[in-house]
């Protein structure tokens, strides 16, 4: 044998000697976890089979705060309400965290916040371990740990009940291919707001201060760059994950954007407009009001830092001096909103404490989780709704208000921006702001504003809103799920 081929067998040795027993052990462990996740589907399409249902068509929802007050809630009971109309023998079922209620208790609730009762019943599988998915839980690297938390929490579901469709409708990605690989089931995702977005990447790009960007970070180029690829990593994984969707509906053009540019899953996305109770709305007169006794500013939004309900505070004291400049009548705030757990009631203590640090306690009024008829009550009394979160997915709040005949003041971003205020046969459905300066000046200018104009305003704003009705929800919504039931 040749020298040099004596050299090359000699190095095949080595490589074989060095690297044969890592590779030995790595493929175990894939054999082993193939065995293991072959052994988990078994053992779930098992479950699944022995589940007393008989042959029907088992459809679940994963909802684990359906109990809020919230837009994502409205569309959670919308979405029930529009598939059993359309399959009425299916049996459903809702994945909740909520386990301080009762299944009635949150029935009831869904009629009393939204009027929306359903017509056949609904199981509620209670899960115990939502804690996991509490941002309060994870001071750091919250949006990662968060995911994984949602893993475990269903996880946690699956192992009660495996579905035939599965519909996440509450932005929890990280649970599809959970649903999808282990459980055997079709499914399905309706997104309100993509849990990374370029938008977010820019503000840590560009360093800029946000609720989700702290001052010391910005502060640091070496932290900010960490954040940065820390940011890239995870939209790489949630990209990932969200492919994993049979059928994709999102809320507004806004989202549409970023979830193809993320999940690049074209193919099965749709657009899918949250429905709106415009029809309760429209019952509200649409005449001039006499404002002499003052004018009502409402803001309906639950109590979560995106909203930034301090923006309309600290908007609303500038106007407030503007009032004694301008002799505009007597103004008052009133900030409508859910409350879903102890974080959000510590915000709204927060609030009342900026309040009282700006001195307008007595102009802000606070209304929680207060029902449906209260709600339409303040709308119809409103001169301005105000709504201020920036980059808002959609905004329904934004569209109850324009359906009542409220003039609507919305940030010059995100779904209002692109769907909602925009103009309704060449006219003005609203207005548009971003800073404090900017909200003040608009509010001083509506309030400013004869009746007649306002009113032409308010009009063209209820004209416009019909494309977001709760009828043209369940058209879309339909359409879109039904290659789930093919």
């Amino acid at each position: 044998m040749a020298a040099s081929e004596r050299g090359w067998c000699e190095f095949l040795r080595f490589f074989y000697s060095l690297f044969f027993p890592g590779l030995l052990v790595c493929g175990t462990l894939c054999l082993c976890l193939v065995f293991t996740f072959w052994s988990i589907r078994v053992m779930l399409q098992r479950k699944k089979n022995s589940a007393a249902t008989g042959q029907k068509l088992v459809i679940a929802f994963f909802h684990p705060y359906c109990n809020a007050g919230g837009g994502g809630e409205r569309v959670l009971w919308c979405a029930l309400r529009a598939l059993q109309k359309k399959y009425p023998t299916a049996v459903y079922v809702v994945y909740t965290g909520d386990v301080n209620v009762s299944s009635q208790q949150i029935l009831e609730g869904a009629f009393r916040r939204f009027n929306i009762r359903l017509t056949h019943p609904v199981t509620f599988i209670f899960l115990r371990k939502r804690y996991l998915v509490e941002d309060a839980l994870y001071p750091h690297f919250t949006l990662l740990l968060q995911s994984l938390g949602s893993i475990l929490l269903g996880w946690e579901a699956l192992m009660q009940c495996v579905p035939d469709v599965y519909i996440d409708s509450m932005g929890y990605a990280f649970t599809l291919p959970l649903f999808k690989y282990l459980g055997g089931c079709r499914v399905g995702s309706y997104v309100h707001y993509p849990t990374i977005s370029s938008d977010m990447l820019s503000v840590v790009k560009k360093r800029n201060v946000g609720y989700n960007n702290a001052a010391f970070i910005t502060r640091n180029p070496v932290l900010s760059a960490g954040k940065l690829l820390y940011y890239y990593f995870f939209a790489l994984i949630y990209g990932l994950v969200g492919s994993c969707s049979d059928v994709v509906m999102v809320n507004s053009s806004w989202t549409l954007s970023h979830i193809l540019s993320l999940w690049k899953v074209g193919h099965c996305t749709n657009v899918v407009y949250p429905p709106c109770d415009v029809r309760t709305f429209l019952d509200i007169p649409l005449q001039e009001r006499d404002m002499t006794a003052g004018h009502l500013l409402v803001s309906v939004g639950q109590f979560r830092p995106e909203k930034n309900h301090p923006l309309q505070i600290r908007a609303f004291a500038k106007l407030l001096k503007k009032k004694e400049a301008e002799s505009l009548p007597p103004l008052k705030l009133v900030l409508i909103g859910g409350c879903r757990n102890q974080d959000d009631e510590r915000r709204v203590n927060q609030l009342r404490r900026l309040c009282e640090e700006l001195g307008v306690q007595g102009d802000v009024e606070f209304k929680i989780n207060i029902p449906f008829e209260e709600l339409k009550k303040y709308l119809s009394e409103g001169t301005i709704g105000l709504h201020t979160m920036w980059n808002e997915h959609f905004g329904i709040g934004v569209v109850e208000c324009m359906a009542a005949g409220t003039v609507i003041l919305a940030h010059n971003s995100g779904g209002p921006r692109l769907d909602i205020v925009v103009p309704h046969g060449g006219e003005a459905t609203g207005f548009l702001a971003e800073s404090e300066d900017d909200y003040a000046d608009t509010m001083a200018r509506i309030l400013s504003m004869p009746e007649e104009e306002r009113l032409h305003v308010r009009g063209n704003a209820r004209a416009s809103v019909g494309r977001f009705s709760d009828q043209e929800f369940e058209v879309t919504f339909l359409s879109s799920v039904e290659k789930l039931f093919k």
